[in-house]
């Protein structure tokens, strides 16, 4: 471990020099970490179990199919919720008691009901998406005819401008953070682009003081590790609460008698601050610090392939997202152009002035 690492890791005998590291300590917390899985799935299982659906058998294999591939927990709850609404939406709206039954229209129907509902196109093409992967499951077992999708059901979804907070307004936010944690824990978010969750799952051996890093093994929505650096600022910030806070914590940010804080108690703190700077109506949330992140950095000219894997995207083109956001280039190239236009150099006046 380097100088800057501070390590609060107990269980673990320390590494003295010649010595391999204490790997029954790492087993038995996977082995751990893999029961709690394990449990995770059964209780999704249950719920199919206890059901009178169409298929839930077939519902029951694809969640164990998806535990192998070693999907997170929170895939396979979301996709036991969207099959469990096929399901009941296929046996109580169409009275279709066998898969084999589904059709394509089973599909559209099921994207309408839900649509009708006023669910988000976001959700509903979530959903939709878990409904295809079980589906083809079911066409790989030859359980139901593969011309069901050989035409998937595509939904437009928006493409909303990431939401970021001006830099007066984090000015004015920040100078109402006045408790040690909470100050650590959103100029972190400012400063690392962190998601919320990635931050609350940080543990000590992971912070490198010194260097002014984060090891994040493994991401919390792609499961890609990365590091991530932070400024000085965020570094007095987070210095200052590691002085004072509970060195037999195992996370770097816990609550009131809990282990760790959850993301429901950060975001709370969150809007208590946004009142208090008199922002409630500009509708922040804990996210859009990893926006102003972003949005920042490319305005002070960092390229999008350095920005990519310290925002932890696969893909650059989501990157590029905060590129419409903030081109300094396109809008300087519109203000030189349009002082032409109003100059009545480009063929005329069109300055209109009260």
């Amino acid at each position: 471990m380097s100088p800057g690492c501070i390590s609060l890791d107990s269980e673990c005998p320390p590494i003295r020099s010649g010595h391999l590291p204490a790997v029954p300590c790492r087993i038995s917390q996977t082995a751990l970490h893999q029961a709690e899985n394990r449990e995770y799935l059964d209780k999704q299982i249950n719920l199919f179990r206890q059901s009178e659906l169409p298929g839930k058998e077939h519902a029951e294999q694809y969640l164990s199919h998806l535990y192998r591939k070693n999907c997170r927990s929170g895939t396979i709850e979301s996709n036991q919720i969207s099959i469990r609404l096929f399901l009941r939406f296929i046996q109580d709206r169409q009275g279709i008691i066998h898969l084999a039954q589904v059709t394509r229209r089973s599909i559209e129907a099921f994207v309408e009901y839900e649509q009708d509902r006023g669910l988000k196109p976001m959700t509903v093409s979530g959903r939709l998406i878990s409904i295809h992967a079980f589906l083809r499951f079911l066409v790989e077992g030859e359980v139901i005819d593969p011309n069901v999708l050989r035409k998937k059901i595509r939904i437009k979804v928006p493409e909303a401008l990431p939401k970021a907070i001006e830099p007066e307004n984090i000015k004015v936010l920040f100078a109402v953070i006045d408790h040690v944690r909470d100050r650590a824990i959103f100029l972190m978010l400012l400063r690392t682009g962190m998601r919320i969750g990635e931050l609350l799952d940080l543990k000590i051996p992971e912070v490198n003081l010194k260097e002014k890093k984060v090891i994040i093994y493994e991401a919390q929505k792609t499961r890609v590790g990365r590091v991530v650096y932070f400024s000085d600022d965020a570094k007095e910030a987070l210095g200052s609460w590691l002085k004072a806070r509970d060195p037999k914590k195992e996370f770097v940010f816990y609550g009131q008698g809990r282990n760790r804080l959850g993301y429901t108690g950060a975001q709370l703190r969150f809007e208590k601050y946004n009142e208090a700077a008199g922002l409630s109506a500009k509708g922040y949330t804990i996210h859009c610090l990893r926006h102003t992140f972003a949005s920042e950095l490319l305005n002070a000219g960092m390229r999008l392939e350095c920005l990519q894997p310290l925002l932890g995207h696969t893909s650059l083109e989501v990157t590029r997202r905060y590129a419409r956001l903030t081109d300094r280039t396109r809008e300087e190239e519109y203000f030189r152009a349009m002082a032409i236009i109003e100059k009545g150099a480009a063929g005329g006046h069109y300055r209109f002035d009260h």
